[in-house]
């Protein structure tokens, strides 16, 4: 080894190696990343009817860096949605590249059918920026419900900027979760960007810290909500029973054309009805103005507090 393979030492003081190593170690985040692994899964299906075209959305990478280098790393111009956390009392980003946007105005204008462009970098129009707003609005309703079992909280869109070197969220240094999701519209790809701050999210940072031990955490609301729709529309037989009696084989056998059976029941009485084998309401008989017959419920035996495993996750 010559003189000018020689390493060179180390000078700085223990301290501000210290301080340096600590702006690079963030503690991850577990049930953080199941909430948006489970997100995107859930927001493919909500876009599908957002969008009224074929979507895909894939969880591409979740970072720990500085607020700053998140920021940093985001291209100009995009559509940043500055929001508020109301009940985590701190505010995120989400941030739509310039080509998730354009993707959308396109489809939204019905231009699915053309083949997607490249777009130059300029600064986004009025309409651009409703749509948009609309766009993340939607999204950020799905990542609400993605929280509500971990760490509740809605969130609520403040304002829209479009250059991310003049946002800030939180001191530049200060630790930040990044999370990116590919959109994939009608073949256009592209990318939106989560970026939480951790001063936003501190009263919940115990629960968003454990280890996630499996189970069912959210789910995708968007084919829950299909089926019940579909199931709402499902048509469903329902039966009238007057009233019913134990008598014998024999007596059944002996039955002829204008014979009365006896039920022993009154023309007052109500009648029992049936859904697939299920007693679900009585009702009363009465007559309508045009002589048919039809039924007054008086009474049902199911109410909402046994129905809601429903929507259960």
């Amino acid at each position: 080894m010559t003189g000018q393979d020689t390493l060179t030492p180390d000078t700085r003081a223990v301290e501000e190696m210290i301080v340096e190593r600590a702006k690079l170690s963030y503690v991850r985040l577990p049930m953080l990343e199941v909430v948006f692994d489970r997100f995107a899964l859930a927001l493919t299906q909500t876009l599908k009817g957002y969008l009224g075209a074929m979507v895909d959305v894939q969880l591409k990478s979740i970072d720990y860096t500085s607020c700053q280098d998140a920021m940093e790393d985001l291209p100009e111009p995009s559509l940043i949605a500055v929001t508020a956390a109301e009940q985590w009392g701190g505010t995120i980003a989400a941030v739509m590249r310039s080509e998730l946007l354009f993707n959308v105005v396109e489809i939204t204008f019905g231009g699915r059918s053309a083949s997607g462009s490249k777009h130059k970098p300029r600064s986004f129009t009025a309409i651009e920026k409703r749509v948009g707003e609309g766009f993340v609005v939607a999204v950020l309703h799905e990542l609400s419900a993605a929280f509500d079992k971990v760490a509740p909280t809605a969130f609520t869109v403040s304002h829209i900027e479009s250059n991310p070197r003049a946002l800030l969220l939180a001191p530049p240094s200060s630790a930040c979760v990044r999370a990116i999701l590919t959109v994939e519209i009608e073949d256009r790809e592209a990318e939106m960007c989560f970026a939480l701050p951790n001063t936003a999210f501190e009263k919940v940072i115990g629960a968003l810290s454990q280890q996630f031990t499996g189970g069912q955490l959210g789910g995708d609301s968007g084919w829950r909500s299909r089926m019940t729709q579909l199931l709402e529309l499902t048509n469903v037989p329902v039966t009238a029973v007057m009233g019913e009696a134990a008598v014998t084989l024999r007596q059944v056998l002996g039955w002829a054309p204008g014979q009365v059976l006896d039920l022993g029941l009154r023309a007052d009485d109500p009648v029992t009805l049936t859904c697939a084998g299920q007693t679900i309401a009585r009702a009363e008989v009465g007559r309508r103005a045009n002589g048919h017959l039809a039924l007054k419920l008086s009474e049902k035996f199911h109410g909402p507090e046994e129905q809601s495993d429903v929507h259960a996750d």
